[in-house]
């Protein structure tokens, strides 16, 4: 007969099966807390990352792995595995997100496990095992559950996009685990190597892995070794080779230029105001670990300008850190739970600005720090309270994270739960108004771009979300002033001066409009349908030098844009090339065979050069597509007239002035085809 298992709270080192069972009970409860999950919607930069992200759609293109090194600054911005995997959801499903879901899922469910397999390991190290020993599984599954079940891991999990957080924390864990398997391990090498690809593949995930080889030593030390000297004696190529993982985080930084000015100096923020914020952000953070409520998508927090505003939260902000300080001396084990939490959000919530000064998903990895403290405070006290508070405190965190999800099911809904429980933040209004806007309710969407300008009069994305709506609404003075005030709080938007210049063009002020798209240019030189609008507003000048380079550049850029070859090929027409417009423009055709339009320009070429077969042949094509365009129609019948065709030219006159009976130039030249035709015959 199979044994059958103990109570999870009952195991001890001896009990057979306990791990396993452990494992699939974990794995249970996190995918029915998750579950919900599934109806979760691309939400704010899953746009960019997900929905608009061209690297995805093809798994050969070997850019997946400098995805976005440009100056958008999005959230994959020199993030190359995680844009990989993301390669692989569309693949396998195209658009449909279950794929995606269901890897962010898996990914979650991994992380959790070898955080169990991470913490069993460590309570059964010799400077834990008389105490922890016999329930280390119990613990470790405590410890990996609530983590896994707590709802401010959603962000991570259900927000698709950040999965370079849950990715980055995986093998951050993953790093630990394996170092932890090669301590006693036969062969320590293969689990080491492992640690090395782990640690790698997370500095290709995200910044904050930066930590992970720092975190490994002072495991070592704490767990492991007697002194630091010992650390480095007995392993010293092994942290060599952490270390060297440096080296392509530091080439992914450098290749996406500080995240395109969302993280670094470039962002417009001080380090000292950015650090004193953190005063108030950290222990928010360890309130939400505490009490997740409320949680919120978007934080939006305004910074600190000076000690005055934080003092309070700086003063217990520095004794929690003297405190980790204190205890990695005295307490080491408990200490480095303390220096988990600060050293992981260190990148993120010191000195360095980031965009977002608060965001949920920082707390992965930290709030394991949080857990594990609370475990343990709850493991020391009796057997009925353990039983009652592990079993309380998870299946509350599991019933938290499984409404929490359904709050991910549309960008709308998303956004209004922010702005109930932040109604300042301008961001929210900004984006619900967005939102709205793209479902065309115009109106409710004027109102939330005007609550966001309220709440931030230098709001440049504010400014020119409302400059699109009024575009589009026909209030094009009005929409003119919104672009400009989008270029003056942000000059660095390549879109509010195309936009801008789009709208000038069409106003007929293409000079101004000329002056912006130069200036979306000095943004974003390589941007083709920029080159090709600066050229076809230099063409309706008359500029066709100016307009003509502007053009190749388009071509060369996006050689597959037909709208370009045809604006070419008229700029080469009116420089006096008909040979080059030729060319430009069967380029086009190549591109796009049903062209009514380029067939009759193209019939237009011929003819002027005398080849009225080939024009005759054009014209035809054309009206044969178009039956209603009559000017491709009165060419074909001039051509068929000269021709000597001249029954088939009376009859295309004919078809015209049963549109048109009253064009004086077509009657004129009907009335002379039926004289170069004579009498008809009696039949």
């Amino acid at each position: 007969m199979v044994p059958r298992p103990l109570p999870f709270w009952n195991y001890s080192l001896g009990a057979q099966g306990s791990v396993k069972w452990s494992a699939r009970l974990l794995i249970a409860v996190t995918v029915l807390a998750y579950a919900t999950s599934f109806n979760g919607a691309l939400v704010f930069d899953d746009i960019p990352g997900i929905a608009n992200n061209p690297t995805i759609r093809d798994l050969t293109r070997w850019d997946l792995f400098l995805v976005a090194i440009g100056p958008q600054g999005g959230t994959l911005s020199g993030r190359p595995v995680p844009n990989l995997t993301l390669a692989l959801n569309y693949a396998i499903s195209g658009s449909a997100l279950w794929s995606y879901h269901a890897v962010n899922l898996l990914i979650h469910l991994l992380a959790g496990l070898t955080l169990f397999g991470l913490v069993r390991r460590t309570l059964l190290r010799p400077v834990l095992l008389a105490r922890w020993g016999d329930r280390a599984v119990v613990l470790a599954l405590v410890i990996a559950g609530w983590w896994s079940l707590h709802p401010l891991q959603t962000e991570s999990v259900t927000y698709l996009v950040q999965r370079v957080e849950s990715l980055m924390g995986l093998c951050y864990l993953l790093t630990l685990y394996f170092f932890v398997r090669s301590i006693d391990a036969a062969h320590p090498g293969r689990w080491q190597g492992a640690a090395f690809v782990a640690c790698l593949t997370g500095m290709g995930c995200k910044e904050v892995m930066v930590t992970a080889p720092l975190v490994v030593m002072l495991y070592d030390r704490t767990f492991v070794a007697a002194t630091w000297r010992e650390v480095w004696q007995r392993r010293r190529w092994f942290y060599g080779a952490l270390m060297s993982t440096w080296l392509l985080l530091l080439g992914l930084m450098k290749a996406s230029g500080g995240r395109g000015g969302t993280a670094g100096f470039e962002t417009g923020m001080s380090a000292w105001s950015y650090a004193l914020t953190q005063c108030q952000v950290i222990l928010a953070y360890l309130k939400l670990a505490v009490w997740p409520h409320p949680l919120i998508f978007d934080h939006n927090l305004r910074l600190a300008t000076g000690l005055n505003e934080v003092w309070p939260q700086a003063f217990v902000l520095l004794g929690l850190l003297a405190a980790t300080v204190y205890l990695l001396v005295r307490r080491p084990m408990l200490g480095f739970l303390g220096a988990w939490f600060f050293v992981i959000l260190a990148p993120t919530s010191s000195v360095v600005p980031v965009a977002d000064a608060m965001v949920e998903h920082r707390m992965y990895l930290p709030l394991a720090a949080v857990i594990a403290l609370g475990a343990l405070g709850l493991f020391s006290m009796s057997a009925a309270t353990v039983r009652v508070g592990a079993l309380g405190v998870a299946l509350a965190l599991g019933i938290t994270t499984a409404v929490r999800n359904f709050d991910y099911r549309s960008p709308q809904g998303l956004w209004e739960d922010v702005i109930r429980k932040n109604p300042a933040s301008a961001r929210a209004h900004n984006n619900l108004g967005a939102y709205l806007f793209t479902a065309g309710r115009n109106e409710e969407a004027r109102t939330h771009f005007a609550t966001a300008l309220r709440l931030d009069p230098r709001y440049a994305s504010a400014y020119y979300n409302l400059g699109q709506l009024l575009e589009k609404t026909a209030a094009a003075d009005e929409a003119v002033v919104a672009y400009e005030a989008a270029i003056r709080f942000n000059p660095k938007r390549a879109d509010a001066e195309v936009n801008l210049g789009y709208l000038l063009d069409r106003l007929g002020r293409s000079a101004e409009a000329a002056v912006h798209y130069e200036a979306a240019l000095r943004l974003d030189p390589d941007a083709a349908d920029i080159h090709a609008a600066l050229g076809a507003t230099w063409l309706k000048m008359k500029r066709l030098a100016p307009a003509i380079e502007q053009l190749k550049n388009a071509a060369e850029l996006d050689p597959n844009r037909v709208e370009t070859w045809y604006a070419l090929a008229h700029a080469l027409q009116q420089q006096g090339d008909p040979a080059a417009a030729r060319r430009a423009a069967e380029r086009a055709l190549k591109l796009k065979a049903d062209y009514p339009e380029l067939l009759y320009f193209l019939g237009n070429l011929a003819a002027a050069g005398g080849d009225f077969p080939t024009a005759i042949g054009h014209y035809e094509r054309a009206t044969d597509l178009a039956p209603g365009y009559l000017a491709a129609r009165n060419n074909l019948a001039n051509a068929l007239l000269v021709s000597g065709r001249t029954e088939a030219a009376i009859l295309q006159y004919r078809r015209i002035l049963k549109e048109r009976p009253d064009d004086r130039a077509v009657q004129e030249n009907l009335a002379r085809a039926l004289e170069l035709q004579g009498p008809t015959r009696p039949r």
